[in-house]
C-alpha cells in the first residue's frame, strides 16, 4: 500500500506549481522551511488520497511522515488525522503517542496548522495539558507553535484558559512564525469573547512584537485598532 501511494503522490508532480510553492514556504538556504521538497500537489487531491488510503498502518506512515518530500509528510497526517478521528480511545492514545514520538517531521507551519489542533488539541480537550508547556519551552520552532495551535480546538470548545497562558510564554519569542500564531489565536478567542482577549492585550499589548498584536486585533473595528497600534 505503501509504494502504492508514494507513486499516485509522485504522479501528480506539477513542477511549475512546485516552484512556487518552494518559494512561498521558504526552502531556501538559511530559511525556516530549507531543504523542503514540494512535488506541487494541491491540498484537496491530497485529501482524496488520505481517505483512499485511510487503513495505511502507522509503520507505512511512519516511512511517509519522515520522507523529505512536503507532500509525503503532508498526506501522512491527513491519513492520521482520518483514524483519529475513527480510532477507539484506546487507538487514539497509540496515535497521539505516534504523533508526539514523530514532531521532528512535523516541520512547517501548514503541517503544523493542520494537525495539532485535530490531533493534540482534541486530545487534550479534556485532559491535563502539561505536554503542550513543555512544547511551548521547546528550542525548535515547530513544537512551539504546535502548543499554541494545538489550542485551536480548546478555543472552539469555549476553554481559553491555556491559550492564554502560553501567549503569555510566547510574548518575547522572536520568531515572526510564532507571532503570527499567536496573535491569531489571541483573534480566535475574541471572535467568541472579545473581553476576554481585551482584558489580555490590555494587562499585555506594550509586551507584544507588532505583527502579533496586529493579527490579534485584526477583527476589531477600525477605531479600536488604531488606538491599539498607537499606544
Amino acid at each position: 500500500m505503501l509504494s502504492t501511494i508514494q507513486k499516485e503522490l509522485n504522479g501528480l508532480e506539477n513542477k511549475e506549481k512546485s516552484k512556487t510553492l518552494s518559494k512561498f514556504f521558504k526552502t531556501g538556504k538559511g530559511e525556516y522551511g530549507e531543504g523542503d521538497i514540494f512535488l506541487g500537489i494541491n491540498v484537496p487531491l491530497q485529501r482524496k488520497l488520505a481517505k483512499k488510503y485511510n487503513q495505511l498502518p502507522l509503520s507505512e506512515i511512519k516511512v511517509l511522515l519522515s520522507s523529505p518530500v512536503h507532500e509525503h509528510r503532508l498526506t501522512s497526517l491527513l491519513i492520521l488525522i482520518e483514524q483519529y478521528n475513527k480510532a477507539s480511545l484506546l487507538k487514539k492514545d497509540e496515535i497521539v503517542k505516534f504523533y508526539l514520538e514523530n514532531l521532528k517531521y512535523i516541520n512547517n507551519w501548514d503541517l503544523v496548522d493542520l494537525s495539532a489542533p485535530l490531533i493534540l488539541g482534541s486530545y487534550l480537550l479534556n485532559k491535563e495539558k502539561a505536554r503542550l508547556y513543555q512544547l511551548v519551552k521547546s528550542s525548535n520552532l515547530w513544537e512551539r507553535r504546535i502548543a499554541i495551535i494545538s489550542t485551536y480546538t480548546f478555543i472552539k470548545n469555549r476553554q481559553f484558559e491555556d491559550t492564554l497562558n502560553l501567549a503569555n510564554l510566547l510574548l518575547e519569542d522572536k520568531e515572526d512564525l510564532i507571532h503570527k500564531a499567536v496573535g491569531w489565536m489571541l483573534r480566535e478567542v475574541g471572535k467568541r469573547d472579545q473581553q476576554v482577549e481585551e482584558k489580555f492585550l490590555k494587562e499585555n499589548y506594550k509586551k507584544m512584537p507588532r505583527t502579533m498584536l496586529r493579527y490579534a486585533i485584526e477583527k476589531f473595528k477600525e477605531e479600536k485598532r488604531k488606538v491599539y497600534l498607537k499606544k
